[in-house]
């Protein structure tokens, strides 16, 4: 199986470098090194900026793409109607296995973030910069980087210069959500909050937020020297400029890779070594979506094409499978990981996340046509239902997975699989890394020779296991997380009938005889 990605991954670029500028030079640009391969950056005012961001078409580089220059223009109206200074957050946050390209700018370029950061600071007024990190390596990098500049956290007597620090968060799927960061910041769990509220209304500290991603800040950084006519030379007309991509999966090189809009995917997949028919790609990571190799092969790098094949750029994971594994078992682990993130605060992410890899682990395991209508039902209770984007993005894997790859879900529902081994080329973290919320390695079990059906065990941790039909319990595959290990026991040490253990995960199951083409049709698209 391939070994979780490291921090800072091997780094390529397609034509010119503008984020990645002086990395052939140094592995980290201090400010003396950043200084000399970009210059110097002037201060522009808020709405000059706002009209930059604008003219690129500068979009939130973490995987929402909120316009910036509107995010912009919101916090400084909110900031000048009720008479106070706002706040500009950082978010640095990477907390999903195959996503590497924050990181690799916070550890090599933090000066570039740090620039657009400032601009946006100086334009608004702000008094406060926060940068928010995950990583030993990120923060060791962006502190590193500040104490540079002279920043701190520290009043002065005058009490009017800019306060900054850095905030770390855990490296979980939950604690990248902008709420999440934001809670964090406010001395809170780094999870949602659970009700919508608007960072440039009210964020931290209740004042106006401009919270953005690190790569977006660089992105302004670069437009703010060069100029909008220079910066739309590259790429798209609709969407100039370069994206940061990771690419990860069934590739010869794991890379991150700075490529204008516009280029081929199927030659940035080429240059990291991914098959030549992969069998399917995941693009957005892993609340994205599965692309066939026909649209791989004629999509184009830019939000707009991959939307239109049916994928996601999202955050710029991108990660093919070839096809010599079973795509439904890559995306059982993955599920099961998902499941091990839920913040734990709603229905749909503590109960329904946790049913729903049960079900896919069902249909993999034979469990026919029954399981399959039964893992969708569960799909759509989960679906729009969430307190955060998790479970709606979870649900959006899922059901990629199985629209994409219907052959194998065919094969797995009729006859029991589809005679290829999951070989784990989906990354994911490494077994036994210490962090709240993650899998610990050990999984609920049943002694069904004692089994009595009480059901007492569902309902103590009801996001491991839940009663059947026949009143006996099912078991969800996935790991026990961290923040239920202390549940799990107690409903061990709870049933009567001493039918519960926890024990260590077992390997993943051999695969079964393949089911002939001729029946895998029997399904059809309609099962997409």
């Amino acid at each position: 199986m391939n070994a979780p990605l490291p921090d800072v991954p091997e780094v390529r670029v397609v034509g010119l470098p503008q984020l990645t500028t002086g990395f052939d030079l140094v592995e980290r640009l201090d400010l003396s090194m950043h200084l000399k391969v970009h210059g110097p950056l002037e201060p522009v005012t808020g709405e000059r900026l706002a009209q930059l961001a604008e003219a690129i078409s500068l979009r939130g580089r973490g995987g929402a793409g909120f316009p910036f220059d509107q995010k912009l223009r919101a916090v400084a109206k909110a900031a000048i109607r009720r008479g106070v200074r706002p706040v500009v957050v950082v978010n640095g946050s990477e907390g999903e296995p195959p996503c590497r390209k924050d990181t690799v700018m916070l550890n090599r370029a933090p000066h570039l973030i740090l620039d657009g950061a400032l601009l946006a600071a100086e334009a608004l007024g702000a008094r406060q910069l926060i940068v928010g990190v995950t990583r030993n390596s990120t923060e060791a990098s962006i502190r590193a980087a500040l104490a540079e500049r002279g920043l701190s956290d520290r009043p002065t007597r005058r009490g009017n210069q800019l306060r900054a620090r850095v905030v770390r968060t855990p490296e979980r799927m939950v604690s990248g959500e902008a709420s999440s960061l934001i809670r964090a910041i406010n001395g809170g769990p780094a999870l949602p909050p659970g009700r919508r509220e608007r960072a440039s209304e009210s964020g931290v500290g209740g004042l106006p937020t401009l919270l953005s991603n690190a790569e977006t800040f660089a992105q302004l950084a670069v437009a703010a020297r060069i100029g909008t006519d220079r910066y739309g030379n590259t790429g798209l007309p609709g969407e100039p400029g370069t994206v940061l991509l990771t690419l990860s999966g069934a590739v010869a090189r794991p890379m991150v890779v700075e490529v204008p809009t516009g280029v081929p995917l199927r030659y940035v997949l080429q240059l990291a070594g991914a098959p030549p028919l992969p069998q399917g790609v995941l693009t957005g990571g892993y609340h994205g979506n599965w692309i066939d190799a026909v649209s791989a092969h004629g999509a184009v790098i830019s939000r707009e094409s991959f939307s239109s094949v049916g994928g996601a750029l999202g955050a710029g994971a991108i990660l093919p499978i070839g096809p010599e594994t079973c795509p439904l078992g890559e995306a059982q682990r993955v599920a099961n990981w998902l499941a091990a993130e839920t913040a734990g605060q709603c229905g749909p992410c503590r109960l329904g996340l946790p049913a729903a890899a049960g079900g896919l682990s069902d249909v993999l395991n034979g469990g026919g046509q029954a399981a399959l209508e039964a893992l969708r039902e569960v799909m759509q209770a989960v679906r729009g239902r969430g307190a955060c984007k998790h479970p709606d993005g979870s649900v959006r894997f899922f059901m990629s997975t199985l629209s994409a790859f219907t052959d194998d879900l065919a094969a797995h529902v009729l006859a029991g699989g589809c005679g290829r081994e999951t070989t784990g080329v989906l990354p994911l973290p490494a077994p036994g890394y210490e962090e709240e919320g993650i899998p610990t390695g050990e999984k609920i079990a049943v002694d069904w020779t004692l089994c009595k059906g009480h059901g007492l065990c569902a309902d103590i941790v009801p996001e491991l296991i839940r009663l059947g039909p026949d009143g006996y319990p099912a078991l969800a595959d996935a790991a026990v997380p961290m923040h239920l290990q202390g549940r799990a026991e107690r409903a061990v040490a709870r049933c009567p009938a001493l039918a519960l253990r926890i024990e260590a995960a077992p390997p993943e199951r051999p695969a079964r005889p393949a089911l002939p083409r001729s029946d895998r049709k029997a399904l059809g698209s309609g099962q997409g």
